[in-house]
């Protein structure tokens, strides 16, 4: 608390400004004084509501803006830097999607709706709905991947629907961005266990390194190039 006391008091002096060889010097720092109010970012959960506002004109603009694709679910509307070298954030776009366990067990049924409604279809997913679908309830005896296929061997007593093979790993394309833009494909690994609480439990593990994420926003950066060709003075980047 003295130390405090003692500095508060020493900045109560006026800085001393001096002038040594050619360059200015001061025994305290200081801060530019500016005024430089910045707008709130308007807060949108699509691209055409952020194309919508960009061709209504209802606000004025620098000359040139600067679209920014954040990442695949996150959109920016900056200006260039200011005179203080500061840049406005006039729109932030936040994708709105469905929320998928990726890498976590789930139950077998919750499992089998969220790949039916959070899955655009395709022939894997197909596969892999009718092969999780094979078991009802009982124990998973063995499980089984070679790298190129996966198969179940279900205990005797089980009920089962039928038998499928899927490849491994499976090429899937949930919801992942805005859905204005094509959703990428990407592998996934397949997992299905026997929790002896919950019953049998399946898994989605990502497979691609995150590839995924560079063909979203690459999506994305074209669709705003395409949807804003007649406003030249918005640049965007990804």
């Amino acid at each position: 608390m003295i130390k405090a006391a003692l500095e508060y008091i020493v900045g109560l002096n006026k800085p001393e400004i001096l002038e040594i060889g050619n360059q200015t010097y001061s025994d305290k720092s200081l801060r530019r004084v500016s005024y430089n109010p910045k707008a709130s970012p308007v807060e949108l959960s699509t691209l055409t509501s952020l194309v919508e506002y960009i061709k209504s004109g209802i606000d004025s603009m620098p000359e040139k803006m600067l679209i920014h694709v954040v990442s695949p679910t996150r959109v920016q509307l900056t200006s260039p830097l200011d005179e203080d070298r500061v840049r406005e954030c006039l729109i932030a776009v936040e994708a709105s999607i469905p929320y998928f366990r990726y890498g976590q067990y789930m139950g077998h049924e919750n499992f089998l709706i969220a790949l039916q409604s959070q899955f655009i279809p395709g022939e894997d997913r197909e596969l892999l709905l009718k092969f999780a679908g094979t078991v009802e309830n009982g124990t998973v005896a063995q499980y089984g991947d070679d790298g190129v296929t996966q198969k179940a061997t279900i205990k005797t007593g089980i009920a089962s629907k039928g038998e499928a093979i899927v490849p491994s790993p499976v090429k899937l394309r949930p919801f992942r961005t805005f859905v204005e833009v094509e959703q990428p494909e990407s592998a996934f690994i397949f997992r299905m266990r026997q929790n002896e609480r919950d019953g049998v439990e399946c898994a989605l593990f990502e497979a691609d390194g995150g590839a995924w994420k560079n063909a979203a926003m690459k999506n994305i950066k074209e669709y705003l190039q395409y949807e804003l060709v007649e406003f030249p003075q918005f640049t965007v980047i990804s």
